[in-house]
Protein backbone atom coordinates (compact mmCIF):
# COMPACT_ATOMS: atom_id res chain seq x y z
CA UNK A 1 0.00 0.00 0.00
CA UNK A 2 1.14 3.29 -0.61
CA UNK A 3 1.43 6.05 1.70
CA UNK A 4 0.02 9.14 1.65
CA UNK A 5 0.93 12.50 1.63
CA UNK A 6 -0.29 15.76 2.58
CA UNK A 7 1.06 19.67 2.68
CA UNK A 8 0.06 21.96 4.65
CA UNK A 9 -1.53 24.17 1.71
CA UNK A 10 -3.40 21.31 0.91
CA UNK A 11 -4.88 20.65 4.17
CA UNK A 12 -5.60 24.34 5.12
CA UNK A 13 -7.56 24.18 1.34
CA UNK A 14 -9.27 21.69 2.65
CA UNK A 15 -10.69 22.68 5.42
CA UNK A 16 -12.08 26.10 4.25
CA UNK A 17 -13.91 24.86 1.86
CA UNK A 18 -15.63 21.94 3.56
CA UNK A 19 -14.20 20.94 7.69
CA UNK A 20 -16.60 18.03 7.11
CA UNK A 21 -16.09 16.21 4.15
CA UNK A 22 -12.13 17.17 4.15
CA UNK A 23 -12.31 15.10 7.69
CA UNK A 24 -14.32 12.32 5.53
CA UNK A 25 -12.23 12.44 2.61
CA UNK A 26 -9.17 11.83 5.05
CA UNK A 27 -10.61 9.32 7.34
CA UNK A 28 -8.05 6.53 6.90
CA UNK A 29 -5.07 8.85 6.84
CA UNK A 30 -3.42 11.13 9.26
CA UNK A 31 -2.02 14.84 8.18
CA UNK A 32 1.43 15.06 9.50
CA UNK A 33 4.03 18.12 8.68
CA UNK A 34 6.73 19.26 9.76
CA UNK A 35 7.77 22.86 11.01
CA UNK A 36 9.25 23.79 7.26
CA UNK A 37 6.00 22.68 5.90
CA UNK A 38 7.59 19.65 3.83
CA UNK A 39 4.91 16.53 3.00
CA UNK A 40 5.89 13.83 5.75
CA UNK A 41 5.23 10.04 4.46
CA UNK A 42 3.24 8.31 7.09
CA UNK A 43 3.21 4.31 7.26
CA UNK A 44 -0.21 3.04 6.83
CA UNK A 45 0.10 1.71 10.59
CA UNK A 46 -0.25 4.67 11.71
CA UNK A 47 -3.94 5.49 10.41
CA UNK A 48 -4.92 1.87 11.81
CA UNK A 49 -3.62 3.33 15.27
CA UNK A 50 -5.47 6.72 14.87
CA UNK A 51 -8.87 4.55 13.76
CA UNK A 52 -8.68 2.34 16.42
CA UNK A 53 -8.15 5.41 19.47
CA UNK A 54 -10.38 7.86 17.62
CA UNK A 55 -7.58 10.23 16.92
CA UNK A 56 -9.57 11.90 13.80
CA UNK A 57 -12.77 12.10 15.76
CA UNK A 58 -10.71 13.98 18.34
CA UNK A 59 -8.58 16.00 15.95
CA UNK A 60 -11.83 16.85 13.88
CA UNK A 61 -13.42 18.50 17.68
CA UNK A 62 -10.50 20.42 18.63
CA UNK A 63 -10.07 21.92 14.87
CA UNK A 64 -13.62 22.64 14.55
CA UNK A 65 -14.24 24.07 18.32
CA UNK A 66 -10.59 26.51 17.43
CA UNK A 67 -12.47 27.69 13.77
CA UNK A 68 -15.67 28.21 15.75
CA UNK A 69 -14.16 29.92 18.82
CA UNK A 70 -11.31 31.65 17.66
CA UNK A 71 -10.23 32.30 21.20
CA UNK A 72 -7.36 34.86 22.00
CA UNK A 73 -4.71 31.78 23.05
CA UNK A 74 -5.21 28.66 21.04
CA UNK A 75 -2.38 26.53 22.87
CA UNK A 76 -4.29 27.36 26.28
CA UNK A 77 -7.76 26.90 24.44
CA UNK A 78 -6.74 23.70 23.15
CA UNK A 79 -4.93 22.80 26.32
CA UNK A 80 -8.44 23.22 28.37
CA UNK A 81 -10.45 21.28 25.80
CA UNK A 82 -8.35 18.35 26.52
CA UNK A 83 -8.48 18.76 29.96
CA UNK A 84 -12.28 18.92 29.91
CA UNK A 85 -13.00 15.76 27.90
CA UNK A 86 -16.19 14.82 26.06
CA UNK A 87 -18.00 16.97 28.74
CA UNK A 88 -20.12 19.97 27.25
CA UNK A 89 -19.96 23.87 29.01
CA UNK A 90 -23.21 25.35 28.97
CA UNK A 91 -23.48 27.74 25.98
CA UNK A 92 -27.28 29.41 26.99
CA UNK A 93 -28.77 32.22 24.85
CA UNK A 94 -31.91 33.73 27.56
CA UNK A 95 -34.43 35.84 25.46
CA UNK A 96 -37.64 37.20 26.49
CA UNK A 97 -39.87 40.87 26.39
CA UNK A 98 -38.80 43.33 28.73
CA UNK A 99 -39.57 43.08 31.94
CA UNK A 100 -39.36 39.13 31.67
CA UNK A 101 -37.55 38.36 34.90
CA UNK A 102 -34.14 37.50 32.18
CA UNK A 103 -31.78 39.22 34.80
CA UNK A 104 -32.91 37.51 37.51
CA UNK A 105 -33.01 34.46 36.71
CA UNK A 106 -30.11 34.55 34.21
CA UNK A 107 -27.96 35.46 37.88
CA UNK A 108 -29.83 32.70 39.62
CA UNK A 109 -28.52 30.33 36.59
CA UNK A 110 -25.09 31.13 36.91
CA UNK A 111 -25.20 31.11 40.54
CA UNK A 112 -26.47 27.77 39.93
CA UNK A 113 -23.83 26.67 37.44
CA UNK A 114 -21.02 28.22 37.71
CA UNK A 115 -20.78 29.73 34.12
CA UNK A 116 -20.30 33.47 32.78
CA UNK A 117 -23.27 35.98 32.96
CA UNK A 118 -22.66 37.83 29.77
CA UNK A 119 -25.08 41.21 29.36
CA UNK A 120 -24.51 43.66 26.88
CA UNK A 121 -23.53 46.05 29.76
CA UNK A 122 -20.30 43.73 30.93
CA UNK A 123 -19.61 43.28 27.19
CA UNK A 124 -18.87 46.77 26.99
CA UNK A 125 -16.40 46.83 30.50
CA UNK A 126 -13.83 45.05 28.79
CA UNK A 127 -10.42 47.01 28.18
CA UNK A 128 -9.91 46.45 24.15
CA UNK A 129 -9.56 48.29 21.27
CA UNK A 130 -13.04 47.22 20.21
CA UNK A 131 -14.84 48.38 23.22
CA UNK A 132 -12.88 51.66 23.01
CA UNK A 133 -14.21 52.01 19.27
CA UNK A 134 -18.24 50.91 20.86
CA UNK A 135 -17.83 53.67 23.50
CA UNK A 136 -17.02 56.50 20.97
CA UNK A 137 -20.67 55.26 19.46
CA UNK A 138 -22.10 55.65 22.90
CA UNK A 139 -21.10 58.71 23.76
CA UNK A 140 -22.21 60.32 20.65
CA UNK A 141 -25.59 58.41 21.97
CA UNK A 142 -25.36 56.62 18.51
CA UNK A 143 -25.96 53.05 17.55
CA UNK A 144 -23.05 50.87 17.65
CA UNK A 145 -22.64 49.21 14.32
CA UNK A 146 -23.70 45.86 13.54
CA UNK A 147 -20.91 43.88 12.23
CA UNK A 148 -18.70 45.77 15.09
CA UNK A 149 -21.33 44.42 17.87
CA UNK A 150 -20.82 41.17 16.93
CA UNK A 151 -16.95 41.18 17.21
CA UNK A 152 -17.14 42.23 20.55
CA UNK A 153 -19.92 39.23 21.23
CA UNK A 154 -17.36 36.98 19.90
CA UNK A 155 -13.98 38.56 21.79
CA UNK A 156 -15.91 38.10 25.20
CA UNK A 157 -16.99 34.42 24.80
CA UNK A 158 -13.47 33.69 23.18
CA UNK A 159 -12.18 34.43 26.53
CA UNK A 160 -11.07 31.45 28.87
CA UNK A 161 -13.32 31.46 31.21
CA UNK A 162 -16.23 30.95 28.57
CA UNK A 163 -14.68 28.94 27.20
CA UNK A 164 -13.83 26.62 30.62
CA UNK A 165 -16.92 27.53 32.25
CA UNK A 166 -19.78 28.01 29.71
CA UNK A 167 -21.58 31.58 29.42
CA UNK A 168 -25.26 32.63 29.36
CA UNK A 169 -25.90 35.42 27.01
CA UNK A 170 -28.63 37.78 28.57
CA UNK A 171 -31.20 39.45 26.46
CA UNK A 172 -28.37 38.45 23.29
CA UNK A 173 -29.48 38.12 20.08
CA UNK A 174 -32.65 40.82 20.32
CA UNK A 175 -33.36 40.12 16.42
CA UNK A 176 -33.33 37.42 13.56
CA UNK A 177 -30.52 39.17 11.80
CA UNK A 178 -28.39 39.68 15.02
CA UNK A 179 -29.22 35.77 15.50
CA UNK A 180 -28.12 35.23 12.20
CA UNK A 181 -24.84 36.95 12.14
CA UNK A 182 -23.66 35.27 15.53
CA UNK A 183 -24.37 31.85 13.66
CA UNK A 184 -21.65 33.34 10.78
CA UNK A 185 -19.46 34.30 13.54
CA UNK A 186 -19.66 31.15 15.18
CA UNK A 187 -21.59 31.51 18.33
CA UNK A 188 -23.45 28.34 18.77
CA UNK A 189 -25.97 27.95 22.33
CA UNK A 190 -26.88 24.83 23.09
CA UNK A 191 -29.81 25.52 25.11
CA UNK A 192 -31.73 28.76 24.54
CA UNK A 193 -34.26 29.54 26.89
CA UNK A 194 -37.26 31.83 25.62
CA UNK A 195 -39.47 33.65 28.72
CA UNK A 196 -42.94 34.19 27.82
CA UNK A 197 -45.43 36.49 29.28
CA UNK A 198 -48.73 38.27 28.42
CA UNK A 199 -48.09 42.23 27.71
CA UNK A 200 -50.31 43.28 30.43
CA UNK A 201 -48.22 41.12 32.76
CA UNK A 202 -45.15 42.39 31.45
CA UNK A 203 -46.50 45.88 32.26
CA UNK A 204 -46.94 45.76 35.60
CA UNK A 205 -44.09 43.89 36.11
CA UNK A 206 -41.85 47.14 34.72
CA UNK A 207 -43.57 49.21 37.77
CA UNK A 208 -42.02 48.87 40.97
CA UNK A 209 -38.68 47.46 40.41
CA UNK A 210 -35.92 48.08 42.89
CA UNK A 211 -32.18 47.50 42.73
CA UNK A 212 -29.54 46.76 45.03
CA UNK A 213 -26.95 48.97 44.33
CA UNK A 214 -24.32 46.35 45.58
CA UNK A 215 -25.06 43.21 44.13
CA UNK A 216 -27.04 44.22 41.01
CA UNK A 217 -29.77 42.07 42.02
CA UNK A 218 -33.61 43.36 40.68
CA UNK A 219 -36.43 42.86 43.31
CA UNK A 220 -40.06 44.25 42.88
CA UNK A 221 -42.12 45.61 45.55
CA UNK A 222 -44.93 42.98 44.38
CA UNK A 223 -42.87 39.86 42.86
CA UNK A 224 -39.82 39.58 44.58
CA UNK A 225 -39.11 41.39 47.81
CA UNK A 226 -35.81 40.64 49.64
CA UNK A 227 -35.87 38.53 53.22
CA UNK A 228 -32.80 40.43 54.20
CA UNK A 229 -33.68 43.67 56.08
CA UNK A 230 -30.27 45.04 55.54
CA UNK A 231 -30.47 44.94 51.56
CA UNK A 232 -34.21 45.90 52.24
CA UNK A 233 -32.86 49.03 53.12
CA UNK A 234 -30.23 50.12 50.56
CA UNK A 235 -32.45 49.02 47.62
CA UNK A 236 -32.75 51.95 45.69
CA UNK A 237 -35.76 52.75 42.64
CA UNK A 238 -35.22 51.77 39.31
CA UNK A 239 -35.85 53.90 36.59
CA UNK A 240 -38.42 52.71 34.24
CA UNK A 241 -39.26 53.90 31.05
CA UNK A 242 -42.97 55.09 30.39
CA UNK A 243 -46.11 52.83 29.67
CA UNK A 244 -45.78 54.26 26.02
CA UNK A 245 -41.93 53.43 25.77
CA UNK A 246 -42.50 50.07 26.77
CA UNK A 247 -45.51 48.73 24.58
CA UNK A 248 -43.33 50.10 21.69
CA UNK A 249 -40.65 47.78 23.00
CA UNK A 250 -42.68 44.95 23.39
CA UNK A 251 -44.53 45.47 19.69
CA UNK A 252 -40.90 45.51 18.46
CA UNK A 253 -40.32 41.92 20.58
CA UNK A 254 -43.06 40.77 18.99
CA UNK A 255 -41.77 41.14 15.51
CA UNK A 256 -38.87 39.55 16.16
CA UNK A 257 -39.25 36.89 18.19
CA UNK A 258 -41.24 34.50 15.81
CA UNK A 259 -37.91 34.84 13.66
CA UNK A 260 -35.85 34.03 16.76
CA UNK A 261 -38.11 31.32 17.19
CA UNK A 262 -37.26 29.48 13.91
CA UNK A 263 -33.52 30.52 14.22
CA UNK A 264 -33.23 28.72 16.74
CA UNK A 265 -35.85 25.83 16.88
CA UNK A 266 -33.65 23.04 17.44
CA UNK A 267 -32.48 24.25 20.42
CA UNK A 268 -35.28 26.26 22.09
CA UNK A 269 -37.64 26.39 25.20
CA UNK A 270 -40.62 28.33 25.98
CA UNK A 271 -41.30 28.97 29.73
CA UNK A 272 -44.16 30.96 30.87
CA UNK A 273 -42.45 34.03 32.78
CA UNK A 274 -46.40 34.31 34.40
CA UNK A 275 -45.43 32.25 37.58
CA UNK A 276 -43.04 33.11 40.85
CA UNK A 277 -39.73 33.15 39.57
CA UNK A 278 -39.12 30.31 41.94
CA UNK A 279 -40.53 27.86 39.80
CA UNK A 280 -39.38 29.73 36.21
CA UNK A 281 -35.87 29.13 37.45
CA UNK A 282 -36.67 25.67 38.77
CA UNK A 283 -38.30 24.82 34.40
CA UNK A 284 -35.19 26.56 33.02
CA UNK A 285 -32.49 24.81 35.52
CA UNK A 286 -34.03 21.48 36.56
CA UNK A 287 -36.81 20.61 33.90
CA UNK A 288 -34.42 19.15 31.08
CA UNK A 289 -32.27 16.78 33.82
CA UNK A 290 -33.01 14.03 31.35
CA UNK A 291 -32.46 15.57 28.57
CA UNK A 292 -28.76 17.22 29.46
CA UNK A 293 -27.68 13.56 30.77
CA UNK A 294 -28.89 12.09 27.84
CA UNK A 295 -26.93 13.91 25.72
CA UNK A 296 -23.83 13.91 27.76
CA UNK A 297 -21.27 11.50 26.62
CA UNK A 298 -21.78 8.77 29.23
CA UNK A 299 -22.92 5.26 29.82
CA UNK A 300 -25.90 6.48 31.73
CA UNK A 301 -26.36 9.28 28.60
CA UNK A 302 -26.35 6.21 26.20
CA UNK A 303 -28.72 4.32 28.25
CA UNK A 304 -31.78 6.97 28.58
CA UNK A 305 -31.29 8.37 24.89
CA UNK A 306 -33.34 5.76 23.28
CA UNK A 307 -36.29 6.16 25.76
CA UNK A 308 -36.60 9.87 24.99
CA UNK A 309 -36.00 9.68 21.69
CA UNK A 310 -38.96 7.02 21.67
CA UNK A 311 -41.20 9.05 23.78
CA UNK A 312 -41.10 6.18 26.29
CA UNK A 313 -40.96 6.56 30.35
CA UNK A 314 -37.18 6.10 31.88
CA UNK A 315 -37.15 3.36 33.67
CA UNK A 316 -37.19 4.03 37.66
CA UNK A 317 -34.12 2.46 38.39
CA UNK A 318 -32.32 5.15 35.74
CA UNK A 319 -34.56 8.00 37.16
CA UNK A 320 -33.67 7.78 40.58
CA UNK A 321 -29.81 7.10 39.89
CA UNK A 322 -29.43 10.30 37.92
CA UNK A 323 -31.85 12.24 40.86
CA UNK A 324 -29.82 11.02 43.20
CA UNK A 325 -26.72 12.07 41.64
CA UNK A 326 -27.72 15.69 41.14
CA UNK A 327 -29.24 15.94 44.87
CA UNK A 328 -26.07 15.21 46.20
CA UNK A 329 -24.12 17.66 44.60
CA UNK A 330 -23.09 20.92 47.02
CA UNK A 331 -25.58 23.60 45.44
CA UNK A 332 -28.28 21.22 46.65
CA UNK A 333 -26.79 20.22 50.04
CA UNK A 334 -26.21 23.53 51.02
CA UNK A 335 -29.21 25.68 49.48
CA UNK A 336 -31.52 22.74 49.68
CA UNK A 337 -33.77 21.50 46.66
CA UNK A 338 -37.27 21.26 45.38
CA UNK A 339 -38.69 18.35 43.24
CA UNK A 340 -41.63 19.00 40.84
CA UNK A 341 -43.53 16.12 39.90
CA UNK A 342 -41.68 13.56 41.23
CA UNK A 343 -42.40 11.11 42.98
CA UNK A 344 -45.01 10.03 40.66
CA UNK A 345 -46.23 6.71 42.32
CA UNK A 346 -45.40 4.91 45.91
CA UNK A 347 -42.58 2.88 44.70
CA UNK A 348 -40.87 5.97 43.46
CA UNK A 349 -41.20 7.95 46.78
CA UNK A 350 -39.64 5.06 48.76
CA UNK A 351 -36.41 4.69 46.58
CA UNK A 352 -36.03 8.49 47.30
CA UNK A 353 -36.31 7.67 50.94
CA UNK A 354 -34.39 4.73 50.93
CA UNK A 355 -31.61 6.67 48.98
CA UNK A 356 -31.96 9.44 51.89
CA UNK A 357 -32.93 12.33 50.35
CA UNK A 358 -36.57 12.86 52.46
CA UNK A 359 -38.10 16.13 51.96
CA UNK A 360 -38.74 18.40 54.62
CA UNK A 361 -42.27 19.55 53.51
CA UNK A 362 -44.69 18.11 50.80
CA UNK A 363 -47.25 20.32 48.62
CA UNK A 364 -50.48 18.53 47.30
CA UNK A 365 -52.34 21.31 44.64
CA UNK A 366 -55.56 19.95 44.40
CA UNK A 367 -57.96 20.48 41.43
CA UNK A 368 -61.17 18.80 40.07
CA UNK A 369 -60.56 16.86 36.94
CA UNK A 370 -63.02 19.51 35.17
CA UNK A 371 -60.60 22.37 35.94
CA UNK A 372 -57.67 20.83 34.68
CA UNK A 373 -59.33 19.38 31.66
CA UNK A 374 -60.97 23.20 31.06
CA UNK A 375 -57.35 24.98 31.62
CA UNK A 376 -55.44 22.55 29.42
CA UNK A 377 -57.52 21.55 26.76
CA UNK A 378 -58.56 25.43 25.76
CA UNK A 379 -55.14 26.92 25.26
CA UNK A 380 -53.05 27.74 22.23
CA UNK A 381 -50.71 29.62 20.98
CA UNK A 382 -49.98 32.22 18.09
CA UNK A 383 -47.25 31.09 16.25
CA UNK A 384 -46.48 34.76 14.97
CA UNK A 385 -46.13 36.45 18.21
CA UNK A 386 -45.23 33.53 20.37
CA UNK A 387 -48.25 35.23 22.56
CA UNK A 388 -50.54 32.15 24.73
CA UNK A 389 -53.95 32.26 24.51
CA UNK A 390 -56.88 30.65 26.45
CA UNK A 391 -60.36 30.09 24.75
CA UNK A 392 -62.17 31.04 28.09
CA UNK A 393 -59.49 33.21 30.23
CA UNK A 394 -57.50 35.22 27.44
CA UNK A 395 -59.23 34.97 24.23
CA UNK A 396 -57.89 35.74 21.44
CA UNK A 397 -57.55 39.57 20.61
CA UNK A 398 -58.90 39.39 17.22
CA UNK A 399 -60.32 37.01 14.26
CA UNK A 400 -57.09 36.97 12.27
CA UNK A 401 -55.30 36.12 15.31
CA UNK A 402 -58.03 33.08 16.49
CA UNK A 403 -57.26 31.36 12.52
CA UNK A 404 -53.96 31.13 13.22
CA UNK A 405 -54.01 29.67 16.81
CA UNK A 406 -52.11 26.52 17.37
CA UNK A 407 -53.06 23.71 19.68
CA UNK A 408 -50.29 21.67 21.30
CA UNK A 409 -51.33 17.68 20.65
CA UNK A 410 -49.97 16.80 24.14
CA UNK A 411 -52.88 19.01 25.56
CA UNK A 412 -55.95 17.02 24.10
CA UNK A 413 -58.59 16.00 26.63
CA UNK A 414 -58.32 12.11 25.70
CA UNK A 415 -53.95 12.35 26.81
CA UNK A 416 -55.02 14.61 30.01
CA UNK A 417 -57.59 12.64 31.08
CA UNK A 418 -54.70 9.34 30.69
CA UNK A 419 -52.48 11.20 33.07
CA UNK A 420 -55.10 12.81 35.82
CA UNK A 421 -55.85 8.59 35.27
CA UNK A 422 -52.56 7.97 36.57
CA UNK A 423 -52.16 10.90 38.94
CA UNK A 424 -55.48 9.33 40.56
CA UNK A 425 -54.36 5.86 40.95
CA UNK A 426 -51.27 6.97 42.60
CA UNK A 427 -52.77 10.15 44.75
CA UNK A 428 -53.83 8.24 48.44
CA UNK A 429 -51.10 5.99 48.60
CA UNK A 430 -48.29 9.34 48.11
CA UNK A 431 -51.14 11.17 50.20
CA UNK A 432 -50.83 7.89 52.91
CA UNK A 433 -46.76 8.38 53.06
CA UNK A 434 -46.82 11.96 53.28
CA UNK A 435 -49.52 12.62 56.29
CA UNK A 436 -47.53 15.83 57.18
CA UNK A 437 -48.53 17.03 53.80
CA UNK A 438 -49.93 20.53 52.90
CA UNK A 439 -52.71 21.06 50.32
CA UNK A 440 -52.91 24.08 48.74
CA UNK A 441 -56.26 25.08 46.24
CA UNK A 442 -55.12 25.48 42.91
CA UNK A 443 -57.74 26.13 41.49
CA UNK A 444 -56.79 30.00 42.31
CA UNK A 445 -54.86 32.59 40.53
CA UNK A 446 -51.22 32.18 40.10
CA UNK A 447 -50.14 34.59 42.88
CA UNK A 448 -52.38 33.66 45.21
CA UNK A 449 -51.05 30.20 44.77
CA UNK A 450 -47.48 31.46 45.33
CA UNK A 451 -48.50 33.09 48.80
CA UNK A 452 -50.08 30.11 49.97
CA UNK A 453 -47.09 28.04 49.26
CA UNK A 454 -44.86 30.42 50.54
CA UNK A 455 -46.22 31.48 53.95
CA UNK A 456 -46.38 27.84 55.04
CA UNK A 457 -42.83 27.53 54.31
CA UNK A 458 -41.71 30.11 55.66
CA UNK A 459 -43.93 29.06 58.75
CA UNK A 460 -42.20 25.89 58.76
CA UNK A 461 -38.65 26.88 58.52
CA UNK A 462 -39.58 29.60 61.09
CA UNK A 463 -40.72 26.52 63.22
CA UNK A 464 -37.36 24.53 62.68
CA UNK A 465 -35.27 27.32 63.77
Amino acid sequence: MTPITFSLATCESALASDLDSCYKRTANHLIAMDETAKPLRIPPEMAIYAEKHEIFDLVQTLVTNLMVDKPEDPIQYLIVLLKRGSVEVPRVMLLGPPASGKRTVARKLCEHTQVIHITDSNILKEDTDLTKKALQYKAKQQDIPGDLWIKLIQQRLSKIDCVRRGWVLEGIPQTREEALSLQEAGVAPNHVVLLEAPDAVLIERSQGKRIDPVTGDVYHVTFIWPEDKEVVQRLEHQKAVSEEQLVAQLMQHHREVHALRKTYRNCLKGIDADQPHVDVFDQVCCGELLEAVSADATNMGELIKPYLESGQQVPDSMVLQILTERLSRLDCTTRGWVLHGFPRDLEQAEKLQESNFIPSRVFFLEMTDDVAIERVTLRSIDPVTGERYHSLYKPAPSPEVQTRLQFNPKDSEAQLLQQLKEYWANASSLQDLYPEAVYINADQDPHTIFESLESRLVGRLQNDS
